[in-house]
């Protein structure tokens, strides 16, 4: 138990010296590798970068979410080129059948609601899937993009709000609750298109 506590601590180390090194684009460089090569914890530089300058708050999310669109490339070009065989032989016949039916009847959203969940969800899978099923290209960068930015979006107001502690519950909270964190998230963004047009009227009848 000492030894993988001395190893998380040293890899913890590193990834905040390399968070040091690039500045403000460590977050954008750290989510490309995340998608693109092995798993990195994305989410703890996300919330240690708004944690520590909350004034860029949407910057860092929309760095952390276009390089994960961006980083999830590659994959896409396998899973175009010939990926189905790979994707048959990561999951069973009766997952692969269900991914492909949940493509066919909402292929932006089949995509999109994977990318909000945090590990241990094999996200992956899905990026394969979506271009096994010849997703459109466009809709897919946009569909990891949005899926993301409400994923770091919702970490990062959970960070200010209680502090980097957080991070670790994010994972199992919206995991097992994420129907009831996307439909909060829906509402706010309902409550959000109803006053703002009240707002820009009051606005205007002040001038």
């Amino acid at each position: 138990m000492k030894s993988i506590g001395h190893i998380l601590a040293r890899y913890t180390a590193w990834v905040l010296g390399l968070m040091k090194l690039l500045g403000i684009w460590g977050v954008f460089v750290i989510a490309f590798a995340d998608s693109a090569l092995l798993g990195m914890p994305v989410d703890f530089v996300v919330a240690t970068y708004v944690y520590h300058d909350r004034r860029r708050l949407l910057l860092y999310v929309a760095l952390a979410s276009l390089a994960s669109a961006l980083g999830s490339i590659p994959l896409y070009i396998i899973g175009y080129l010939g990926g189905e065989k790979v994707l048959r032989k990561r999951i069973s016949e009766e997952r692969f059948l269900k991914i492909h039916r949940s493509f066919e009847q909402h292929e932006f959203w089949a995509l999109m609601f994977p990318g909000m969940l945090p590990p241990p969800l094999p996200f992956k899978i899905f990026v394969l899937g979506a271009a096994v099923f010849e997703m459109p290209f466009r809709d897919f960068l946009v569909a990891i993009f949005l899926g993301r930015f409400v994923r770091f979006g919702v970490l990062s107001v959970l960070v200010l709000w209680f502090g980097p502690q957080i991070v670790g519950l994010f994972g199992g909270v919206l995991k097992r609750h994420w129907v009831w964190v996307l439909a909060a998230i829906l509402a706010g963004v309902c409550v959000w298109l109803v006053l703002r047009p009240a707002r820009a009227g009051e606005s205007e009848r002040g001038e």
